[in-house]
């Protein structure tokens, strides 16, 4: 499929290759779904798919949600003769809240000296335009005071995220809290959420109030 491509994709050194199938590897024998992205090509991505309109970072399989795996065999095989881009589907291992720079720094931050400790602690992933995205405990929607901020995306079940070492047109995805900072742990969603609701008070941004009956509580670790 891939004669159909016109632009060329962005060539990698041997060991830059080796480099991206190792660490998808790692993700999947973690437990993590991982799905091969569209490969670079200058300023934009193409898929090898015919007539495929989508320039921006995408999944190189079309049927990317049910073909995405954990197996490590499968997925090494779609590196060795494609610099994809790694892509890791969300609302199964983990959800993902992801936040601009400006809200960024400051969660991981308050998240570091967090009084609940490694609870609300977990890997954190940095985009070159600036989006923090934290990795949290899967199935818990947003609270209602963050359901309806701009500020404030949840990836959930049919999306996914670029991981670390994606390059994108603006650079490379890099982890401020690699998984094995964290131990491979994930931090419960609502303490993430509450630390998300502080900084945006704090930064003056105006949300919702919560009705009392509304307020979820943080869940045990399972």
């Amino acid at each position: 499929m891939w004669g159909n491509v016109g632009p060329r994709v962005a060539q990698l050194t041997p060991l830059e290759r080796v480099r991206l199938r190792r660490i998808a590897v790692r993700y999947a024998m973690h437990g993590w779904e991982v799905t091969p992205g569209a490969c670079l090509a200058r300023s934009r991505f193409v898929c090898g798919r015919a007539g495929c309109p989508t320039v921006g970072c995408h999944p190189a399989l079309e049927d990317w949600e049910h073909g995405a795996s954990t197996d490590p065999a499968r997925v090494a095989t779609w590196w060795r003769s494609r610099p994809h881009g790694v892509l890791l589907p969300t609302g199964r291992a983990f959800d993902v809240l992801e936040v601009p720079a400006q809200l960024g720094r400051p969660v991981l931050d308050a998240v570091r000296t967090h009084p609940a400790g490694p609870g609300v602690r977990g890997p954190v992933l940095v985009t070159p335009t600036g989006r923090w995205m934290f990795l949290v405990r899967p199935g818990d929607p947003l609270r209602p005071e963050l359901a309806h901020c701009f500020q404030v995306v949840r990836h959930g079940p049919g999306s996914w995220v670029p991981a670390p070492p994606t390059r994108l047109p603006e650079g490379m995805v890099r982890w401020a809290v690699a998984p094995e900072q964290a131990r491979w742990q994930l931090p419960d969603s609502y303490l993430v959420q509450n630390t998300l609701i502080e900084a945006l008070r704090a930064a003056g941004v105006p949300l919702l109030p919560a009705l009392p009956t509304q307020l979820p509580l943080p869940r045990r670790a399972r």
